[in-house]
């Protein structure tokens, strides 16, 4: 392939993306954000109109000058990206279109990822039978995008904590290969992170810590616009951070971990336990029911304003909100988004997360940081996890 082609191409794709991201955008936009002349943009964006992949929107408002054409990707163009999402326990999957329509509802996998019954071969069969579901040819998918926790090495496509695959293969070539489709992987958390920065409350902003509350605490971590990893690829493991005052054992295999105190399932297990011990609250009946997670009956008990589901998530929010504190004197970042499963809790976590920074925080470096909740919630991995497929494909 020559050089001129392969710049080709690679435009093409990046012209794609930032239409995905920005949903509209004018040939002036588009030469801005690639970097490219606005003769060389036009051509491109001619043929991929030719192609089908974009649609004319019509004019932009006006500023005061001649009115911009603007463009958007061609919702009805045959391409799609599986995402999936995984956390400890629960696995989720849609398909979305180039216009981030999903085109079938949200699949759900009970899959506990400590339990090695449920390897690779099992998400494998769920993916499968999903796409099934959606009737779609796998020769219109471009790929699937995967979002899971553990120690994710993305460059390599491994998983050290999950899902481990015999033969020397790594769990993305593994999936890749089984289901004769392009796969990716990431960790979760930087997922979530990386939707915040794309579609979410950290749009537009250079420093960020995104906070993902579910059945772990973990941390994505927005230097400079873009997402830091570190030098290895596992920045951001915030909820193994000694700030707890048990002697409770981590799954990390440590004690002390902040984790222990935060986490979605220690909560869900601090509600059960007093809910046995003959504490009143409306957990006694939620509880009964067997087909949620007691952590997502928890949530909605907090979301009811119950008061002993508002104790344990205060006390467990100012933890956070003591190990964010931490990282503030360190990041000094402009904004922390609070996201993830726990998110749905929504204003309730900001006053004792906010109580622990005034706390524990200098207060010249505190006030210089915004705390926000996001909007993106549970959809944040989802839309990530199609992003990591879309920011690896080239479009052909």
């Amino acid at each position: 392939m020559s050089i001129i082609v392969e710049k080709g191409q690679r435009l093409r794709a990046d012209i794609i993306k930032h239409l995905y991201y920005k949903k509209v955008l004018s040939l002036t936009d588009l030469s801005k954000l690639t970097q490219k002349s606005l003769p060389l943009v036009t051509s491109v964006v001619n043929g991929l109109i030719t192609e089908g992949y974009i649609l004319e929107q019509g004019l932009a408002p006006s500023t005061g000058g001649r009115r911009a054409l603007t463009y958007l990707l061609n919702p009805q163009h045959k391409k799609y990206i599986v995402a999936v999402a995984m956390d400890q326990l629960i696995t989720r999957l849609t398909i979305y279109d180039l216009s981030r329509s999903t085109v079938i509802p949200i699949q759900l996998l009970d899959f506990d990822m400590t339990n090695e019954e449920n390897n690779a071969d099992v998400l494998i069969q769920f993916i499968n039978k999903s796409i099934g579901i959606s009737g779609l040819s796998k020769d219109d998918i471009i790929g699937i995008g995967i979002g899971m926790p553990g120690f994710v090495n993305a460059e390599e496509g491994i998983n050290y904590s999950y899902l481990k695959v015999e033969g020397g293969a790594t769990l993305q070539s593994y999936l890749s290969l089984k289901m004769d489709l392009p796969v990716y992987i990431d960790n979760d958390s930087s997922l979530i992170a990386l939707a915040e920065l794309n579609f979410g409350e950290a749009m537009d902003l250079k420093d960020v810590m995104v906070v993902n509350i579910g059945w772990g605490t973990g941390l994505g971590m927005i230097v400079n616009g873009k997402l830091y990893r570190g030098s290895s690829g596992y920045a951001g493991e915030f909820s193994h951070i000694p700030l707890s005052d048990s002697n409770n054992l981590c799954s990390c295999g440590k004690r002390g971990c902040l984790e222990v105190d935060t986490s979605l399932l220690v909560m869900a297990q601090k509600a059960e336990k007093a809910v046995a011990d003959g504490a009143e609250s409306s957990m006694q009946e939620l509880f009964k029911d067997k087909s949620k997670h007691p952590g997502d009956h928890f949530l909605d008990a907090v979301i009811s304003r119950d008061p002993l589901a508002i104790s344990i998530l205060s006390n467990a929010a100012f933890q956070i909100g003591k190990g964010l504190a931490t990282l503030i004197h360190i990041l000094n970042p402009e904004s922390i988004v609070l996201s993830g499963r726990g998110a749905k809790a929504g204003k309730m976590l900001l006053p004792p997360i906010q109580q622990a920074i005034n706390e524990f925080c200098i207060p010249r470096i505190a006030e210089q940081t915004t705390i926000k909740l996001s909007t993106l919630a549970n959809d944040a991995e989802l839309l990530a996890a199609a992003s990591l497929m879309l920011e690896h494909s080239q479009f052909e």
